[in-house]
């Protein structure tokens, strides 16, 4: 393992799989990759950097370029550390369920930020994709990361993360389960590692209320006005990053459960998880209990439960909200 760097951006990446031992995961092995190593915290550092990177490659950011992203916070965070060490500006809009930590790490990096409304579906004025969209068009030269629509989203995951994990796991991979935020990293994986060995199941483990484990499992993609508290996956639209056909089953998890879980990590296995993360695991959980023989299972710790702990691990914020 390499561990002397020339900068930071160097160390995003070639994070370490972990086997969970306390939880009981039936007669299956799961494992987790723990991208919440990353050096701001979250699997987003790798999108962040590539979709930088690309559009310097293909010349639709250049130097004095402003860079416009909506997101939900880690996106925003691995865009900031990159655009921050290459001398861009950032503009991020976000929606108002994000965690005050999140907000409180992009002001120290200096990022403009624009609050806009969770309680409104795409397409509504005041969804946070139209106030990017608007913004965009009333800032010169501005540079739109779109992580919803950008290619390079999946294509960081399809070559780094499922070529990690498949390494790691010496190829002996059963499921790999992922949430949908925009869709990336379950589709670059999964692609990846469907082309390794197609009879790896890939799962979508997805909050209630949102429509990604509905489409997969049933083929319908009606949004019914659901919410739910876990932050940065769950969609009420399907993102053109994501790609379907390479999902094999959808798993339902209550907010209830998944922060329950976030409890489980941390007190039986020392995993301090982000809250999309308790949605991801207990998925996995369920999954693997479904199963007659021994699988190996790997799923993410996407991002560290330092970024939540105003919400996610303050006992009276979930007993008033989950």
């Amino acid at each position: 393992m390499k561990l002397k760097f020339s900068n930071v951006l160097e160390m995003i990446g070639n994070t370490p799989v972990v086997k969970i031992n306390q939880i009981d995961t039936g007669l299956c092995d799961l494992y987790v990759k723990m991208e919440s190593l990353n050096p701001f915290g979250s699997i987003k550092d790798r999108v962040g950097l590539k979709m930088i990177d690309d559009a310097e490659k293909n010349g639709t950011l250049t130097k004095g370029s402003t860079i416009i992203e909506c997101t939900a916070g880690n996106t925003g965070l691995g865009l900031a550390l990159a655009a921050q060490l290459k001398g861009y500006k950032l503009i991020l809009v976000i929606p108002d369920k994000m965690s005050l930590e999140k907000i409180r790490h992009l002001e120290a990096m200096g990022v403009e930020i624009i609050i806009t409304r969770s309680d409104v579906e795409k397409g509504h004025p005041e969804h946070y994709h139209s106030v990017a969209e608007n913004l965009l068009k009333k800032t010169p030269g501005s540079f739109f990361a779109n992580q919803f629509e950008n290619p390079s989203n999946p294509r960081v995951h399809e070559e780094t993360t499922g070529p990690e994990i498949w390494n790691q796991m010496d190829g002996k991979i059963d499921a790999f389960v992922a949430g949908v935020g925009t869709g990336g990293t379950i589709s670059g994986v999964g692609k990846y590692l469907k082309s390794k060995n197609p009879d790896i199941k890939i799962v979508v483990a997805d909050p209630e209320g949102s429509i990604v484990a509905d489409a997969v499992n049933t083929g319908k993609f009606n949004y019914d006005g659901g919410s739910w508290f876990v932050e940065g996956i769950g969609e009420d639209y399907i993102p053109r990053t994501l790609n379907l056909d390479v999902i094999d089953e959808g798993i339902y998890v209550s907010d209830k459960d998944a922060f329950a879980m976030l409890d489980s990590l941390l007190q039986q296995e020392g995993i301090l998880a982000g809250s999309s993360c308790g949605t991801l695991v207990e998925a996995a959980v369920k999954w693997c209990k479904k199963q007659t023989e021994p699988k190996t299972v790997v799923t993410l710790i996407c991002d560290t439960g330092n970024k939540y702990l105003s919400k996610a691990f303050n006992r009276d914020w979930v007993k008033e909200n989950i």
